[in-house]
């Protein structure tokens, strides 16, 4: 699989909410930074992530690829997501990967983007559920 498949099978699988397709694209002991949900194991952040998330829609601005040798990857993009609550909060966001070795899938993430605008919303429908 190229570094083109497996970015766009990331965002294929936040849009369609495929928790299964999203961990395979993760190492075992792989690990997300969140600004939100702290440091969780990938496969425990994407099931709390979907269970906060009634939809998401993501447009892919950029792609910054470390070179061709590297290990890391970053997508810049727009995301729209619809929490549980139904509630709409849009923002632009970057998340940094580290790859495996064989750069087959992700080793670790760092997701960048300002929370200020959504922490409440977000709270708010935690909440609820």
């Amino acid at each position: 699989m190229t570094l083109d498949d497996l970015c766009h099978r990331y965002l294929d699988a936040l849009n369609t909410g495929d928790l299964e397709g999203v961990r395979a694209l993760f190492t075992p002991d792989a690990e997300i930074v969140s600004p939100l949900y702290g440091v969780r194991p990938a496969h425990d952040f994407y099931a709390e992530l979907f269970a906060d998330t009634s939809r998401s829609e993501t447009t892919l601005l950029n792609v910054f690829d470390s070179s061709a040798e590297g290990r890391s990857v970053a997508l810049h993009f727009r995301y729209v997501w619809t929490l549980a609550s139904g509630k709409v909060v849009e923002f632009e966001c970057v998340d940094v990967f580290e790859l495996a070795e064989d750069r087959q899938r992700f080793a670790r993430m760092t997701i960048i983007y300002d929370t200020a605008s959504l922490r409440a919303d977000f709270e708010a429908s935690r909440k609820q559920a």
